[in-house]
C-alpha cells in the first residue's frame, strides 16, 4: 500500500525513491510489526483474560508448568494481525508471491483459531477439551497444500517449472518430477509437516516465537538473493523474479514473532495456542515452496525437525515394545522421559529458561549452516 502511495509522488518528492528499495521496505515491515505487536498486544490479552481463554495443563506435563493453566491461549490473534497488517502495508500488492503466503498463513491461523476454539467451548461444557478431531485438521491442512499445489503447478510464478524444487549445495540443479502431479501430494506434505512441526514445539515459554523468528530472518535474506538477478546469477542460484517481496513478508514474520516475544517470554503472559503455531508453521512451508527450497526448510527448521522426530520415534518405539513385550515394559523403557525433546531436558533437569535458549541457539547455528549452502557450492 505505502509502495503504490508512494513511488507515485516518487517525481516530485526524490526521497520518495527509497520506497523502491525492498532492503528499506523490509525494515519498514519488521518495525512496524513489533509495533503492532506491541499496540494490540495488551488489547488481546486483557481480553483473552476477561473470556477465560485458558488453556488446560496436560498430564504428564513437567510440574513446573503447574501454574501455567491460568495464562491465556489463543495469542496467535496478535501474531496474525502483527505480520498481516504491515505486509500488506510495506509490499507491492501485485506481487502474486506474497498473497500467497499471506492465504497459506490465514488459512492454518483459521483452522489453529477453530482447534482453540473448541477446545475453549469443549472445556466450558465439561467435555474432554481435545479440540479439533485430528483426522479433521488434517484435511484442511491436506486441502490446503492440494489447492497450492495445483496452482502452481498451472500457473507458474517464474520461467522455471513449477512443479520443480532445488538442492542445497549444488549449482543450479532443478529437481523436477516425472509425473507432475507427484508435486501436488508433495506441497501438501510441506505444509502439514511444517505446521505441525511448529505445533509440537510451542511447549515452552519463548520457545516456538524465537525459533520461528531466526527461520523468517534466514529466509528473508534467500528471499532476497533468489529475487535479485545480479546477485543469484553470482551466487549460481536460480533467479525467481518477484520472489524478493517475499524478503518483506519474511520480515513482517520475525517482526511479528520478536513482537509477540515481549509477551511470551518467560513467564509468559499469553500463548499463542494452535491459532499462531500452525499458522507460523504454515507461513514457513510456503516460504520454502514458494522459493523452491523444500531442502533448506529441513536445515533452517532443524530444530523443528528434531522435535517432530523425537515424537515419531517415542511413540513408534512405544507400540513396538508394547506389542512385543507388553504395555508395562513398553511405559518403562521409553526412548525420552516425555517427548518432545524440550520436554525431555526439562524432566531431566534443565530450568524452562536454559532449554528455550539453547533451542534457540540451536536454531542459530541451523540457520548459518543454511546460509552457508550459499558459497559451499
Amino acid at each position: 500500500m505505502l509502495y503504490h502511495l508512494m513511488t507515485s509522488f516518487a517525481d516530485s518528492w526524490g526521497v520518495l525513491r527509497v520506497f523502491n528499495y525492498i532492503t528499506f521496505r523490509s525494515a519498514g515491515a519488521a518495525v512496524s510489526a513489533i509495533l503492532v505487536a506491541f499496540i494490540v498486544g495488551p488489547a488481546v490479552i486483557k481480553r483473552l483474560r476477561a473470556l477465560r481463554v485458558r488453556q488446560g495443563i496436560r498430564e504428564g506435563t513437567p510440574d513446573t508448568h503447574a501454574g501455567k493453566g491460568h495464562t491465556p491461549t489463543m495469542g496467535g490473534i496478535i501474531i496474525l494481525i502483527a505480520a498481516i497488517v504491515p505486509t500488506l502495508l510495506w509490499v507491492r500488492l501485485t506481487n502474486r508471491y506474497v498473497w500467497i503466503a499471506l492465504f497459506v498463513t490465514a488459512w492454518m491461523g483459521g483452522i489453529g483459531f477453530l482447534d482453540d476454539y473448541l477446545k475453549l467451548k469443549q472445556k466450558r461444557e465439561g467435555k474432554k477439551n481435545e479440540g479439533l478431531v485430528e483426522r479433521y485438521k488434517l484435511v484442511g491442512q491436506i486441502s490446503l497444500g492440494i489447492i497450492l499445489g495445483l496452482y502452481l503447478w498451472h500457473f507458474p510464478l517464474s520461467t522455471l517449472p513449477g512443479t520443480s524444487t532445488t538442492l542445497p549445495f549444488y549449482k543450479y540443479v532443478l529437481i523436477e518430477p516425472k509425473w507432475a502431479w507427484l508435486f501436488v501430494p508433495w506441497v501438501a506434505f510441506i505444509l502439514t509437516a511444517s505446521s505441525n512441526a511448529v505445533n509440537l514445539t510451542d511447549g515452552l515459554d519463548g520457545l516456538a516465537p524465537g525459533l520461528v523468528a531466526i527461520a523468517a530472518a534466514t529466509f528473508a535474506i534467500f528471499a532476497y538473493i533468489f529475487g535479485r538477478i545480479d546477485t543469484s546469477q553470482h551466487l549460481l542460484v536460480f533467479y525467481l523474479r518477484g520472489a524478493g517481496e517475499l524478503t518483506v513478508f519474511c520480515s513482517a514474520l520475525f517482526g511479528a514473532t520478536i513482537g509477540f516475544l515481549w509477551f511470551n517470554a518467560h513467564p509468559a503472559e499469553v500463548f499463542m495456542g494452535d491459532t499462531g503455531s500452525l499458522a507460523l508453521g504454515g507461513a514457513l512451508g510456503s516460504v520454502a515452496i514458494l522459493l523452491k527450497s523444500e531442502f533448506l526448510l529441513l536445515l533452517i527448521g532443524g530444530v523443528f525437525v528434531v522435535e517432530t522426530m523425537s515424537v515419531i520415534l517415542q511413540r513408534g518405539m512405544f507400540k513396538y515394545r508394547r506389542k512385543r513385550y507388553g504395555v508395562e515394559y513398553a511405559q518403562q523403557n521409553r526412548v525420552f522421559r516425555r517427548a518432545p525433546l524440550h520436554h525431555h531436558f526439562e524432566l531431566s533437569g534443565w530450568p524452562e529458561t536454559k532449554v528455550v535458549v539453547r533451542f534457540w541457539i540451536l536454531g542459530v547455528f541451523c540457520a548459518f549452516i543454511a546460509l552457508s549452502t550459499l558459497k559451499l557450492r
